[in-house]
């Protein structure tokens, strides 16, 4: 898959001169819609980028947009650039996508991705808005047969506990639990219960004893937030290390569940031993 994905990129970043007049102009506001923009677009139908678009903790692609101007995401800024489509997040500001829809701009919204099964067509979407339909529905076609092999789960699977600060976790219906199960790990807080987005406690997570957790990268400087992450007790939890290959609805999702499968392999063989 990653090879086909990085040949359908170099073709995509290829200079070719005048665009032709239907494929539309776009501005995205959104670093997940970046991302689908600089998958499918042609490098000239791009005006310009979020301003997260090359922030590598942000965005898988931040090296590649650093060559796209980018946007402060007000609409007067963006309504001087005259695109023909501005792509959004769910919950990009109302406000701007209003005012750039009332001077007749066209705004095109995509939902946060819930589920690995939610990706193909959201590229198919984002191929279709970009006019580049036929590009979106290869990289689609490439990423459900790649899901399609992925191996099934067999035999005892670990355990690992989402347990970000404030004890903030991640259930069931979000795109980080079906990368976790679909690499053969179980998700401590689909186990109790939790639904989207909520929290673990300090206690629920000792008293389960999971085989690892799944923490956020730490940053400089101190927080109240962050010091149940550090108690004694946790001590001796490995970590499975996440990437920015899990922040949004991409192809390179592959690159994530081959990670944690590869990690949760480690964690097998080690307690066997």
């Amino acid at each position: 898959m990653m090879r086909r994905l990085m040949a359908l990129l170099s073709f995509a970043l290829v200079p070719l001169g005048a665009i032709a007049s239907d494929l539309p102009r776009v501005v995205s506001v959104n670093v997940c819609t970046d991302q689908l923009v600089m998958l499918l677009a042609d490098p000239d139908q791009i005006l310009s980028l979020s301003d997260l678009s090359d922030d590598p903790r942000n965005s898988v692609m931040a090296e590649r947009a650093a060559q796209f101007a980018k946007n402060n995401t007000q609409a007067e800024t963006i309504a001087l650039l005259n695109p023909d489509i501005v792509v959004a997040g769910e919950y990009s500001d109302p406000a701007m996508l209003a005012l750039l829809r009332s001077i007749d701009i066209e705004v095109e919204q995509f939902a946060i991705t819930l589920s690995l099964r939610d990706i193909p067509g959201d590229i198919r979407r984002m191929g279709k808005v970009l006019g580049q339909a036929d590009r979106g529905e290869e990289m689609a076609l490439d990423l459900e047969q790649d899901l399609a092999a992925l191996p099934e789960a067999l035999g005892d699977q670990p355990v690992a506990a989402f347990f970000l600060p404030n004890g903030f976790s991640l259930g069931a219906g979000t795109l980080s639990h079906d990368i976790l199960t679909a690499a053969g790990v179980r998700n401590l807080s689909d186990e109790l219960g939790l639904v989207g987005n909520g929290t673990l406690t300090l206690e629920q997570v000792i008293l389960n004893q999971p085989d690892a957790l799944i923490r956020s990268q730490p940053f400089s400087g101190f927080s109240l937030s962050e010091e149940m992450l550090t108690h004694p007790a946790l001590e001796g939890l490995p970590a499975l290390k996440t990437s920015v290959d899990w922040v949004c609805g991409t192809p390179f999702v592959m690159n994530a569940i081959a990670s944690v499968r590869e990690q949760a392999s480690a964690l097998t063989r080690s307690a066997n031993d």
